[in-house]
């Protein structure tokens, strides 16, 4: 019996660019695709009702540095002094070896990581907005950062956007449902190589 290869799903994009409203309608509207969240770990403090284990595995930054010497991340980033993020490869084995599609919600940096590990078994996507100055009015409408933070998360955005040329397709979002249906597109012609 030929067992049916699965493969990895990789989104990136700056902050407030609708990467995760986008990800969460093919995760919710689209079950035949068997798509599953790759669980990252991170060094930040829970937000809000998350929980370990379900959409993070929190760590402490000494609990991190001390995975990254054993070598157990298949991708991992220093975002800002002490606060990592990463994907344990063993987790994301484990994913595969039970037949579903692994999706990584990631950093530029650990996308082209993720993509350079798997190779032709990755497709790698990255969400743009349609320019700075609608990402700047996206996170200010938001409501959830401050002024500050705004422009650190623009700041890095614009450096984000650097990379997108370095991914296997750039869906620029403009209109919410013209980029949902190009991202599920492009997903279904992958999985069905």
């Amino acid at each position: 019996m030929k067992k049916t290869k699965t493969k990895c799903i990789i989104f990136s994009a700056p902050s407030g660019s609708g990467k995760s409203t986008i990800i969460n309608w093919l995760m919710s509207e689209h079950p035949e695709l068997k798509l599953a969240f790759s669980i990252s770990c991170t060094s930040r403090a829970p937000r809000g009702t998350e929980q370990n284990g379900v959409e993070y595995f929190f760590l402490s930054p000494e609990e991190f540095r001390a995975r990254i010497d054993n070598q157990e991340f298949l991708e991992y980033e220093e975002v800002y002094e002490d606060r990592f993020y990463g994907t344990l490869k063993a987790q994301v084995e484990r994913q595969l070896e039970q037949g579903q599609n692994v999706v990584f919600d990631v950093d530029v940096k650990g996308g082209c990581r993720i993509k350079d590990y798997y190779g032709d078994r990755a497709l790698s996507i990255f969400i743009q907005p349609p320019s700075i100055e609608v990402l700047r009015q996206r996170l200010v409408n938001r409501g959830t950062d401050a002024p500050e933070v705004i422009e650190d998360r623009i700041a890095r955005a614009a450096f984000e956007l650097t990379f997108a040329d370095r991914f296997d397709h750039v869906v620029v979002n403009d209109d919410l449902k013209v980029a949902e249906q190009e991202t599920l597109n492009v997903v279904n012609e992958f999985l069905g190589q």
